[in-house]
Protein backbone atom coordinates (compact mmCIF):
# COMPACT_ATOMS: atom_id res chain seq x y z
CA UNK A 1 0.00 0.00 0.00
CA UNK A 2 1.62 3.54 -1.38
CA UNK A 3 0.59 6.14 1.31
CA UNK A 4 -0.40 9.83 0.12
CA UNK A 5 1.36 12.29 2.16
CA UNK A 6 0.38 16.00 3.03
CA UNK A 7 2.45 18.08 4.93
CA UNK A 8 1.17 21.04 6.84
CA UNK A 9 3.68 23.40 7.98
CA UNK A 10 2.32 26.98 10.02
CA UNK A 11 6.01 28.70 8.86
CA UNK A 12 6.72 30.09 5.26
CA UNK A 13 9.12 27.43 3.24
CA UNK A 14 12.54 27.68 5.07
CA UNK A 15 14.06 27.76 1.90
CA UNK A 16 13.08 31.15 0.95
CA UNK A 17 15.18 34.12 2.22
CA UNK A 18 13.38 35.78 3.26
CA UNK A 19 12.24 33.00 6.21
CA UNK A 20 16.10 32.19 7.17
CA UNK A 21 16.73 35.13 9.00
CA UNK A 22 14.34 34.80 11.41
CA UNK A 23 14.70 31.10 11.70
CA UNK A 24 18.38 31.43 12.57
CA UNK A 25 17.30 33.47 16.24
CA UNK A 26 16.61 31.01 18.09
CA UNK A 27 17.93 27.65 17.61
CA UNK A 28 20.83 25.30 19.31
CA UNK A 29 23.04 23.90 16.71
CA UNK A 30 22.29 20.64 16.61
CA UNK A 31 24.30 17.34 17.02
CA UNK A 32 23.38 14.31 15.37
CA UNK A 33 24.94 10.93 16.72
CA UNK A 34 24.64 7.35 15.30
CA UNK A 35 20.86 7.24 16.63
CA UNK A 36 20.06 9.75 13.97
CA UNK A 37 22.28 8.73 11.33
CA UNK A 38 20.62 5.42 11.80
CA UNK A 39 17.61 6.18 11.30
CA UNK A 40 18.10 8.09 8.66
CA UNK A 41 19.71 5.39 6.94
CA UNK A 42 17.02 3.42 7.82
CA UNK A 43 14.51 5.53 5.65
CA UNK A 44 16.67 6.51 3.02
CA UNK A 45 20.29 5.56 3.05
CA UNK A 46 21.04 7.37 0.18
CA UNK A 47 19.58 10.54 1.60
CA UNK A 48 21.68 10.11 4.99
CA UNK A 49 24.66 10.16 3.17
CA UNK A 50 24.14 13.78 1.46
CA UNK A 51 23.18 14.84 4.98
CA UNK A 52 26.78 13.92 6.61
CA UNK A 53 28.17 16.06 3.72
CA UNK A 54 26.74 18.98 5.58
CA UNK A 55 28.20 18.07 9.42
CA UNK A 56 31.52 18.27 11.31
CA UNK A 57 32.50 15.83 13.02
CA UNK A 58 33.08 16.48 17.01
CA UNK A 59 35.55 14.28 18.68
CA UNK A 60 35.36 15.49 22.25
CA UNK A 61 34.13 17.97 24.69
CA UNK A 62 36.84 20.75 25.17
CA UNK A 63 36.92 22.38 28.84
CA UNK A 64 37.93 25.91 29.33
CA UNK A 65 38.51 27.49 32.85
CA UNK A 66 38.59 30.76 33.74
CA UNK A 67 41.98 31.48 33.18
CA UNK A 68 42.10 30.08 29.65
CA UNK A 69 43.36 26.45 30.16
CA UNK A 70 42.23 24.19 28.02
CA UNK A 71 41.25 20.20 28.50
CA UNK A 72 40.40 18.04 25.88
CA UNK A 73 37.86 15.19 26.88
CA UNK A 74 37.50 12.49 24.42
CA UNK A 75 34.00 10.87 23.25
CA UNK A 76 35.01 7.33 22.57
CA UNK A 77 38.24 5.55 22.52
CA UNK A 78 37.73 4.46 18.79
CA UNK A 79 37.08 8.03 17.48
CA UNK A 80 33.51 7.86 16.99
CA UNK A 81 32.39 11.68 16.96
CA UNK A 82 29.41 13.26 17.17
CA UNK A 83 28.14 15.62 14.42
CA UNK A 84 27.73 19.59 14.79
CA UNK A 85 24.73 20.58 12.21
CA UNK A 86 22.75 23.73 11.46
CA UNK A 87 19.37 23.67 12.27
CA UNK A 88 18.32 25.84 9.55
CA UNK A 89 20.21 23.58 6.89
CA UNK A 90 18.98 20.54 8.28
CA UNK A 91 15.41 21.60 7.94
CA UNK A 92 16.30 23.07 4.19
CA UNK A 93 17.83 20.10 3.41
CA UNK A 94 14.97 17.94 4.80
CA UNK A 95 12.62 19.74 2.79
CA UNK A 96 13.95 19.41 -0.41
CA UNK A 97 14.53 15.31 -0.13
CA UNK A 98 10.46 15.67 0.89
CA UNK A 99 9.67 17.96 -1.81
CA UNK A 100 11.77 15.38 -4.28
CA UNK A 101 9.45 12.31 -3.34
CA UNK A 102 6.28 12.26 -5.92
CA UNK A 103 3.50 11.14 -3.39
CA UNK A 104 4.11 13.78 -1.14
CA UNK A 105 2.30 17.42 -1.25
CA UNK A 106 3.99 20.27 1.14
CA UNK A 107 1.74 23.40 2.26
CA UNK A 108 3.26 26.19 3.87
CA UNK A 109 1.58 29.09 5.77
CA UNK A 110 -1.39 26.56 7.09
CA UNK A 111 -1.58 26.35 10.80
CA UNK A 112 -4.13 23.98 12.42
CA UNK A 113 -7.30 25.16 14.45
CA UNK A 114 -7.75 21.84 15.22
CA UNK A 115 -9.18 18.24 14.92
CA UNK A 116 -11.74 16.19 14.91
CA UNK A 117 -10.10 12.19 15.25
CA UNK A 118 -13.29 10.11 14.79
CA UNK A 119 -14.51 12.36 11.75
CA UNK A 120 -11.21 12.35 10.58
CA UNK A 121 -10.79 16.12 9.76
CA UNK A 122 -8.29 18.78 10.81
CA UNK A 123 -9.22 22.15 10.89
CA UNK A 124 -6.88 24.64 9.78
CA UNK A 125 -6.07 28.33 9.00
CA UNK A 126 -4.70 29.52 5.53
CA UNK A 127 -1.89 32.01 6.27
CA UNK A 128 -2.46 34.14 3.54
CA UNK A 129 -6.25 34.48 2.41
CA UNK A 130 -7.00 34.14 6.39
CA UNK A 131 -9.91 31.32 5.50
CA UNK A 132 -9.96 28.18 7.37
CA UNK A 133 -10.16 24.98 5.52
CA UNK A 134 -11.00 21.37 6.34
CA UNK A 135 -9.00 18.69 5.27
CA UNK A 136 -9.59 15.22 5.56
CA UNK A 137 -7.19 12.05 6.50
CA UNK A 138 -6.29 8.70 6.90
CA UNK A 139 -4.04 8.93 9.49
CA UNK A 140 -2.76 12.00 11.27
CA UNK A 141 0.67 12.03 12.62
CA UNK A 142 1.61 15.25 14.52
CA UNK A 143 5.53 16.81 14.52
CA UNK A 144 4.34 20.25 15.55
CA UNK A 145 6.48 20.50 18.86
CA UNK A 146 6.76 21.16 22.37
CA UNK A 147 3.48 23.33 22.22
CA UNK A 148 1.84 20.61 19.89
CA UNK A 149 -1.80 21.54 19.07
CA UNK A 150 -1.96 17.91 17.58
CA UNK A 151 -1.18 16.71 21.57
CA UNK A 152 -4.08 19.03 23.01
CA UNK A 153 -6.36 17.83 20.24
CA UNK A 154 -5.45 14.07 21.55
CA UNK A 155 -5.84 15.01 25.28
CA UNK A 156 -9.33 15.64 24.70
CA UNK A 157 -10.22 11.92 23.42
CA UNK A 158 -7.57 9.94 25.53
CA UNK A 159 -6.64 9.51 28.97
CA UNK A 160 -3.03 10.69 28.24
CA UNK A 161 -1.11 11.30 31.75
CA UNK A 162 1.01 14.54 30.95
CA UNK A 163 3.57 16.43 32.48
CA UNK A 164 5.58 19.30 31.96
CA UNK A 165 8.14 21.14 33.65
CA UNK A 166 10.25 25.16 32.91
CA UNK A 167 13.32 24.59 34.54
CA UNK A 168 14.29 27.69 35.93
CA UNK A 169 17.16 28.14 33.35
CA UNK A 170 17.13 30.20 30.26
CA UNK A 171 19.49 30.25 27.02
CA UNK A 172 20.76 33.17 24.27
CA UNK A 173 21.87 32.30 21.18
CA UNK A 174 25.47 33.89 20.27
CA UNK A 175 27.40 34.00 17.25
CA UNK A 176 31.34 33.75 17.07
CA UNK A 177 32.76 34.81 13.60
CA UNK A 178 35.33 33.46 11.76
CA UNK A 179 39.10 34.35 11.74
CA UNK A 180 41.33 34.68 9.03
CA UNK A 181 44.47 32.23 8.50
CA UNK A 182 47.68 34.01 6.78
CA UNK A 183 46.54 33.99 3.53
CA UNK A 184 43.33 36.02 4.10
CA UNK A 185 40.82 33.34 3.86
CA UNK A 186 37.83 32.55 6.49
CA UNK A 187 39.52 30.11 9.32
CA UNK A 188 37.90 28.86 13.15
CA UNK A 189 39.11 30.53 16.07
CA UNK A 190 38.76 27.63 18.03
CA UNK A 191 39.08 23.70 17.04
CA UNK A 192 36.65 22.65 15.24
CA UNK A 193 36.30 18.88 16.08
CA UNK A 194 35.48 19.51 19.31
CA UNK A 195 32.35 20.73 21.33
CA UNK A 196 33.87 23.38 23.35
CA UNK A 197 32.50 24.23 27.39
CA UNK A 198 33.05 27.22 29.22
CA UNK A 199 31.44 25.02 32.31
CA UNK A 200 31.01 27.71 35.89
CA UNK A 201 29.71 25.58 38.32
CA UNK A 202 25.65 27.20 37.60
CA UNK A 203 25.86 28.29 34.32
CA UNK A 204 28.11 27.71 30.91
CA UNK A 205 28.56 28.91 27.67
CA UNK A 206 29.10 25.85 24.75
CA UNK A 207 30.32 26.46 21.10
CA UNK A 208 29.66 24.22 18.33
CA UNK A 209 31.34 24.95 14.71
CA UNK A 210 29.55 25.49 11.75
CA UNK A 211 30.65 25.16 7.93
CA UNK A 212 31.07 28.69 7.21
CA UNK A 213 34.17 28.64 9.61
CA UNK A 214 31.86 30.35 12.49
CA UNK A 215 30.74 29.21 15.83
CA UNK A 216 27.51 28.75 17.32
CA UNK A 217 27.84 29.78 20.92
CA UNK A 218 24.88 29.01 23.38
CA UNK A 219 24.57 30.10 26.66
CA UNK A 220 22.37 28.66 29.83
CA UNK A 221 21.82 30.10 32.71
CA UNK A 222 19.51 30.48 35.98
CA UNK A 223 17.05 33.09 35.16
CA UNK A 224 17.68 35.40 37.70
CA UNK A 225 21.34 35.48 36.76
CA UNK A 226 20.14 36.77 32.73
CA UNK A 227 17.62 38.90 35.15
CA UNK A 228 21.06 40.48 36.69
CA UNK A 229 21.97 41.80 33.25
CA UNK A 230 20.75 45.20 32.23
CA UNK A 231 22.86 47.67 30.82
CA UNK A 232 25.08 46.91 28.18
CA UNK A 233 28.36 47.71 30.81
CA UNK A 234 26.64 44.94 33.27
CA UNK A 235 26.95 41.92 29.77
CA UNK A 236 30.34 43.28 29.47
CA UNK A 237 31.76 43.09 32.99
CA UNK A 238 29.92 39.66 33.60
CA UNK A 239 31.97 38.10 30.33
CA UNK A 240 34.83 39.70 31.48
CA UNK A 241 34.39 38.16 34.69
CA UNK A 242 33.25 33.99 33.75
CA UNK A 243 34.24 34.44 30.23
CA UNK A 244 37.32 36.34 29.61
CA UNK A 245 38.75 34.08 26.33
CA UNK A 246 35.48 33.56 24.69
CA UNK A 247 34.64 37.71 24.77
CA UNK A 248 37.76 38.05 23.22
CA UNK A 249 36.76 35.38 20.14
CA UNK A 250 32.93 36.56 20.72
CA UNK A 251 34.01 40.49 19.95
CA UNK A 252 32.01 43.10 22.81
CA UNK A 253 30.08 44.81 19.99
CA UNK A 254 28.47 41.40 18.25
CA UNK A 255 27.88 40.28 21.69
CA UNK A 256 25.96 43.44 22.64
CA UNK A 257 24.16 43.06 19.18
CA UNK A 258 23.22 39.74 20.06
CA UNK A 259 22.03 39.96 23.53
CA UNK A 260 19.87 42.98 22.27
CA UNK A 261 18.51 41.23 19.48
CA UNK A 262 18.35 37.08 19.90
CA UNK A 263 15.37 36.20 22.42
CA UNK A 264 16.44 34.65 26.06
CA UNK A 265 14.15 30.93 25.42
CA UNK A 266 12.87 28.89 28.11
CA UNK A 267 13.86 25.03 28.24
CA UNK A 268 11.17 22.83 29.06
CA UNK A 269 10.59 18.66 29.46
CA UNK A 270 7.18 17.21 28.53
CA UNK A 271 6.46 13.89 29.25
CA UNK A 272 3.42 12.01 28.16
CA UNK A 273 1.80 9.03 27.27
CA UNK A 274 0.10 7.48 25.60
CA UNK A 275 1.48 8.63 22.28
CA UNK A 276 -1.57 7.94 19.90
CA UNK A 277 -5.98 7.53 19.03
CA UNK A 278 -7.36 4.41 17.86
CA UNK A 279 -6.08 3.85 14.59
CA UNK A 280 -6.43 8.07 13.75
CA UNK A 281 -3.44 9.83 15.26
CA UNK A 282 0.46 9.22 16.76
CA UNK A 283 2.66 12.14 18.12
CA UNK A 284 6.43 12.39 17.16
CA UNK A 285 9.44 14.25 18.22
CA UNK A 286 8.88 16.79 20.34
CA UNK A 287 5.27 16.93 20.80
CA UNK A 288 5.49 13.76 22.20
CA UNK A 289 8.89 14.20 24.68
CA UNK A 290 10.41 18.01 24.80
CA UNK A 291 13.58 17.47 26.32
CA UNK A 292 16.46 19.95 27.74
CA UNK A 293 19.38 19.79 25.22
CA UNK A 294 22.53 18.81 27.02
CA UNK A 295 22.75 15.21 26.14
CA UNK A 296 22.71 16.31 22.49
CA UNK A 297 19.62 13.48 21.78
CA UNK A 298 16.56 15.46 21.10
CA UNK A 299 17.50 15.51 17.73
CA UNK A 300 17.88 11.99 17.37
CA UNK A 301 15.20 11.08 19.86
CA UNK A 302 13.06 12.38 17.37
CA UNK A 303 14.58 10.73 14.26
CA UNK A 304 14.74 7.28 16.24
CA UNK A 305 10.59 7.92 16.85
CA UNK A 306 10.51 7.32 13.21
CA UNK A 307 12.70 4.79 12.48
CA UNK A 308 10.93 2.58 16.11
CA UNK A 309 7.44 3.43 14.33
CA UNK A 310 8.54 2.58 11.26
CA UNK A 311 9.76 -0.92 11.70
CA UNK A 312 6.44 -1.29 13.72
CA UNK A 313 4.01 -0.64 10.69
CA UNK A 314 6.49 -2.54 8.42
CA UNK A 315 5.86 -5.59 11.15
CA UNK A 316 2.12 -4.84 10.93
CA UNK A 317 2.14 -4.89 7.28
CA UNK A 318 1.21 -1.34 7.15
CA UNK A 319 3.48 -0.25 5.20
CA UNK A 320 5.47 -2.18 2.98
CA UNK A 321 9.35 -3.44 4.04
CA UNK A 322 13.03 -3.40 2.25
CA UNK A 323 13.96 -6.81 4.62
CA UNK A 324 10.64 -8.01 5.72
CA UNK A 325 9.84 -10.75 3.28
CA UNK A 326 5.76 -10.03 1.87
CA UNK A 327 5.18 -7.48 4.19
CA UNK A 328 2.57 -5.43 3.05
CA UNK A 329 0.04 -7.62 1.35
CA UNK A 330 -1.33 -9.58 4.41
CA UNK A 331 -4.35 -12.34 4.53
CA UNK A 332 -6.01 -11.46 7.47
CA UNK A 333 -6.89 -7.96 8.94
CA UNK A 334 -8.24 -4.82 7.84
CA UNK A 335 -6.07 -2.03 7.25
CA UNK A 336 -7.27 -0.24 10.22
CA UNK A 337 -6.80 -2.99 12.35
CA UNK A 338 -3.12 -3.32 11.39
CA UNK A 339 -2.75 0.45 11.90
CA UNK A 340 -4.32 0.05 15.21
CA UNK A 341 -2.34 -2.58 16.28
CA UNK A 342 0.89 -1.10 15.42
CA UNK A 343 0.52 2.15 16.70
CA UNK A 344 -0.55 0.77 20.37
CA UNK A 345 2.56 -1.28 20.38
CA UNK A 346 4.16 2.03 19.54
CA UNK A 347 2.85 3.89 22.66
CA UNK A 348 3.51 1.07 24.75
CA UNK A 349 6.91 -0.03 23.92
CA UNK A 350 8.45 4.09 23.61
CA UNK A 351 7.31 5.82 26.91
CA UNK A 352 9.73 4.06 29.06
CA UNK A 353 12.46 5.16 26.57
CA UNK A 354 11.44 8.43 26.11
CA UNK A 355 11.11 9.03 30.07
CA UNK A 356 14.82 7.33 30.10
CA UNK A 357 16.44 10.33 27.74
CA UNK A 358 14.44 13.10 29.41
CA UNK A 359 15.76 12.38 32.61
CA UNK A 360 19.24 11.41 31.23
CA UNK A 361 19.10 14.55 29.72
CA UNK A 362 18.58 16.71 32.73
CA UNK A 363 21.27 15.24 34.58
CA UNK A 364 23.70 15.62 32.16
CA UNK A 365 23.30 19.65 32.37
CA UNK A 366 24.83 19.32 36.11
CA UNK A 367 27.65 17.06 34.41
CA UNK A 368 28.38 20.08 31.77
CA UNK A 369 28.33 22.94 33.62
CA UNK A 370 30.15 21.67 36.80
CA UNK A 371 30.96 17.67 37.16
CA UNK A 372 33.59 17.94 34.76
CA UNK A 373 35.86 20.23 35.98
CA UNK A 374 35.66 18.47 39.26
CA UNK A 375 38.74 15.64 40.10
CA UNK A 376 36.32 13.06 41.51
CA UNK A 377 34.49 13.22 37.68
CA UNK A 378 37.85 13.00 35.59
CA UNK A 379 38.77 9.63 38.04
CA UNK A 380 35.93 7.87 37.47
CA UNK A 381 35.74 8.76 33.83
CA UNK A 382 39.25 7.46 33.35
CA UNK A 383 38.00 3.93 35.44
CA UNK A 384 35.01 3.94 33.16
CA UNK A 385 37.11 3.77 30.16
CA UNK A 386 39.79 1.72 31.45
CA UNK A 387 37.15 -1.10 32.01
CA UNK A 388 35.27 -0.33 28.82
CA UNK A 389 38.88 -1.28 26.95
CA UNK A 390 39.67 -3.94 29.08
CA UNK A 391 36.15 -5.94 28.64
CA UNK A 392 35.17 -4.64 25.35
CA UNK A 393 36.00 -4.85 21.63
CA UNK A 394 36.11 -1.36 19.87
CA UNK A 395 33.95 -1.84 17.05
CA UNK A 396 31.79 0.66 15.52
CA UNK A 397 28.50 -0.65 15.06
CA UNK A 398 26.61 1.54 12.65
CA UNK A 399 28.53 -0.39 9.70
CA UNK A 400 28.62 -3.84 11.10
CA UNK A 401 24.42 -3.37 12.33
CA UNK A 402 23.65 -3.50 8.67
CA UNK A 403 19.72 -3.84 8.05
CA UNK A 404 18.98 -5.19 11.36
CA UNK A 405 17.87 -1.29 12.56
CA UNK A 406 15.12 -1.56 9.57
CA UNK A 407 13.82 -4.75 10.97
CA UNK A 408 14.33 -4.62 14.87
CA UNK A 409 13.74 -1.19 16.62
CA UNK A 410 16.55 -2.31 19.26
CA UNK A 411 18.21 -5.82 18.40
CA UNK A 412 20.67 -5.46 21.47
CA UNK A 413 18.56 -6.29 24.75
CA UNK A 414 21.16 -7.49 27.14
CA UNK A 415 24.42 -5.54 26.30
CA UNK A 416 27.53 -7.40 27.43
CA UNK A 417 30.70 -6.20 28.84
CA UNK A 418 31.52 -2.79 30.37
CA UNK A 419 30.17 -0.10 28.23
CA UNK A 420 29.96 3.98 29.46
CA UNK A 421 26.37 5.57 29.88
CA UNK A 422 27.55 7.98 27.10
CA UNK A 423 28.91 5.16 24.87
CA UNK A 424 25.46 3.33 24.90
CA UNK A 425 23.20 6.23 24.68
CA UNK A 426 25.14 8.49 21.56
CA UNK A 427 26.91 5.69 19.80
CA UNK A 428 24.90 2.21 20.08
CA UNK A 429 21.59 2.81 18.57
CA UNK A 430 20.79 -1.31 18.73
CA UNK A 431 20.21 -0.34 22.35
CA UNK A 432 17.51 1.27 23.77
CA UNK A 433 17.66 4.23 26.27
CA UNK A 434 15.68 2.27 29.07
CA UNK A 435 18.29 -0.51 28.98
CA UNK A 436 21.54 2.14 28.45
CA UNK A 437 20.68 3.69 32.05
CA UNK A 438 20.14 0.24 33.75
CA UNK A 439 23.08 -1.04 32.72
CA UNK A 440 24.70 2.62 33.51
CA UNK A 441 23.10 2.43 36.99
CA UNK A 442 24.49 -1.11 37.88
CA UNK A 443 28.11 -0.14 36.30
CA UNK A 444 27.68 3.02 38.45
CA UNK A 445 27.53 1.47 41.92
CA UNK A 446 30.69 -0.66 41.11
CA UNK A 447 32.34 2.65 39.64
CA UNK A 448 31.01 5.09 43.00
CA UNK A 449 32.56 1.83 44.80
CA UNK A 450 35.73 2.07 43.36
CA UNK A 451 36.30 5.47 43.36
CA UNK A 452 35.40 5.73 47.05
CA UNK A 453 38.28 3.81 47.81
CA UNK A 454 41.21 5.68 46.10
CA UNK A 455 42.93 5.75 42.65
CA UNK A 456 42.98 2.33 41.10
CA UNK A 457 46.87 1.23 41.36
CA UNK A 458 47.39 2.85 44.60
CA UNK A 459 45.16 1.13 46.32
CA UNK A 460 44.97 -2.84 46.92
CA UNK A 461 41.03 -2.78 47.68
CA UNK A 462 40.52 -0.72 44.59
CA UNK A 463 42.05 -3.16 42.35
CA UNK A 464 40.72 -6.29 43.56
CA UNK A 465 36.90 -4.95 43.14
CA UNK A 466 38.45 -3.86 39.28
CA UNK A 467 39.10 -7.24 39.00
CA UNK A 468 35.20 -8.26 40.71
CA UNK A 469 34.20 -6.06 38.01
CA UNK A 470 35.97 -7.53 35.48
CA UNK A 471 34.49 -10.87 36.32
CA UNK A 472 31.06 -9.83 36.94
CA UNK A 473 31.05 -8.36 33.41
CA UNK A 474 32.32 -11.17 32.08
CA UNK A 475 29.49 -13.22 32.96
CA UNK A 476 27.17 -10.87 31.46
CA UNK A 477 27.99 -12.15 28.46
Amino acid sequence: MKWQVEIYEARPDLRLSSSKAAAQQRSINLAISSRGIAALRAVDASAAERFLQAVIPMRGRMIHDRHGNLQSQLYDRDGQCINSIDRALLNVELLEEASAVPNIRLTFKHKVLSADFDQKVLFLRDGDSETDIRVNFDLCIGADGSYSIIRRQLMRVVRMNFQQEYIPHEYIELKMPAGHDEHGNPAFLLDPNHLHIWPRHSFMLIALPNKDKTFTCTLFAPTVEFDRLITREDILLWFQNHFPDALSLLGEDKLLKDFEQNPRSPLITTKLTPYHYKDRCVILGDAAHSMVPFYGQGLNCGLEDVRVLLTLLQEECVVPSRTIPNSGDPESDSIDQRLFKALSRYSASRHEDVVAICELAMDNYVEMRHSVTTPAYIMKKALDHLLFSLTTHGTTFLSSLGDSLSRVAFPTTNPHGWLPLYTMVTFRPDISYATARKKAARQAIILTTIARLGTVGMCATGFYLTLRALRWMRSQR
